[in-house]
């Protein structure tokens, strides 16, 4: 059950995620008088629809994107387009754009649009989505904290680890076979004391208390700890393990995760190193799914970092809900994890190729840097930029993210990433 209500909260947060990011786009158009026919959240035939005024709002099959229809999205040409199977395709996209202007909704069009209008329309869309993943990680990262260790026992090691035994677990008559007993379990420290001092000196985190118990290793220590509304002593020579070549006090304990609230610049910087990732993996993308078809075909292993799907992440948030983890830290995840496909779909749509917004937003500023230079030049305006001649283009790189996409969904299946 907790794995289904992990799948469906990613699914509800993508489809919202889509549903503002065509709100972005939708909301400035219909605020410039571009006329607005269809509102869908995904692809392929229509699931269900209702119509509001001009606008159709409805679910389509495939959800894995979504779209809205203006009117008029490519200009007339300025002369016919010469050329063979091209130049036929480019001249009926712009004939199937024009036929659904009537002439009283010719001044509705999107393409009359000044372009710093235009840039607002293509742009809201990705910048719905950049405030969408800064409100959640500041959310995430600032009302319910960042994770880290204090200095509260969570549970008791028996053994000091070995390479037969890294988990440090006791035999069934409760001995340390080829190891000795820890501190912890030899002493009685039990699960809940909060480490006070260590010889003296106070502790109130796991780095603090680690820190301090390295220092002794087989020498006397006194731990003072906060047992219920006691303060208890616990003296004893602390046991020694072998860590890197060097040998350090070792207590024997797990330690509690507590959330601490983070700043403003913690989501800058979370935000920022993120970024760097997502454009580091938008760079290497093509790459990456092809590595994944071929661990996919051959069964090899998955990378962890590689592309995941929509099945892919939804399938990740099923095991974070059923993890077990607490409820702070599994909303953390799900916030931190919707904020980051927000940002990346930022980033993403914002590539300067149709069919994506960014192809629209550099048709829209190289449209505007031409008028400017004309008019620097004394020269007459140009006049709109044909976005219609770039669809082959368009159709080339929609091909390739269908592709794409297919592949990664069925390494999902057959080849899902686990936590």
């Amino acid at each position: 059950m907790a794995n289904l209500l992990g799948i469906l909260i990613i699914v509800i947060g993508i489809a919202g995620s889509i549903g503002l990011h065509e709100i972005g786009h939708m909301w400035p158009a219909k605020k410039f008088g571009v006329k607005v026919t269809q509102y869908m959240i995904g692809f392929g035939p229509t699931m269900w629809s209702r119509k509001r005024g001009e606008t159709e709002y409805g679910f389509k099959l495939i959800p894995l994107g979504g779209y809205i229809r203006m009117i008029g999205m490519f200009p007339p040409a300025k002369a016919h387009t010469r050329g063979g199977r091209l130049a036929a395709t480019i001249e009926r996209a712009r004939e199937d754009s024009l036929a659904e202007v009537s002439p009283a909704d010719d001044a509705r069009t999107f393409w009359r649009l000044p372009v710093h209008k235009r840039l607002v329309v293509m742009a809201g869309g990705p910048l719905m989505n950049l405030f969408l993943a800064v409100l959640l990680f500041t959310i995430s990262i600032c009302a319910i904290g960042l994770p880290a260790f204090s200095s509260n026992i969570a549970t008791v090691v028996a053994c000091v680890p070995t390479a037969d035994n890294v988990e440090g677990l006791a035999g069934v008559d409760g001995s340390c076979t080829g190891s000795v007993r820890t501190f912890a379990s030899e002493h009685k420290v039990q699960p809940g004391d909060a480490i006070r001092t260590i010889n003296g000196h106070k502790v109130s985190t796991w780095t603090e208390a680690t820190d301090a118990i390295r220092k002794y290793p087989g020498k006397p220590v006194i731990l003072t700890v906060q047992r219920g509304g006691q303060q208890v002593s616990i003296a004893g020579t602390m046991t020694k393990r072998a860590v890197d070549g060097a040998t350090v006090g070792f207590l024997g304990a797990t330690w509690k995760t507590m959330f601490v609230p983070g700043t403003p610049h913690d989501v800058m910087t979370t935000m920022s190193d993120m970024t760097v990732a997502s454009v580091q993996a938008l760079v290497s993308l093509p790459a990456s799914v092809w590595k994944l078809a071929v661990s996919t075909v051959t069964g090899a292993k998955r990378d962890p970092n590689g592309p995941v799907s929509v099945v892919g992440i939804a399938d990740v948030g099923g095991q974070v809900a059923a993890s077990g983890t607490g409820g702070k830290a599994v909303a953390g995840m799900f916030l931190s994890l919707i904020g980051s496909i927000n940002l990346f779909l930022f980033l993403f749509n914002l590539i300067p190729l149709l069919p994506l917004d960014g192809g629209h937003v550099a048709g829209a500023l190289w449209e505007g840097t031409r008028r400017a230079w004309s008019r620097l030049r004394r020269q007459p305006d140009p006049g709109p930029v044909d976005t219609a001649r770039m669809l082959p283009v368009a159709y080339v790189v929609a091909s390739a993210l269908i592709l794409m996409s297919v592949v990664v969904v069925l390494a999902d299946v057959f080849n899902p990433v686990t936590l």
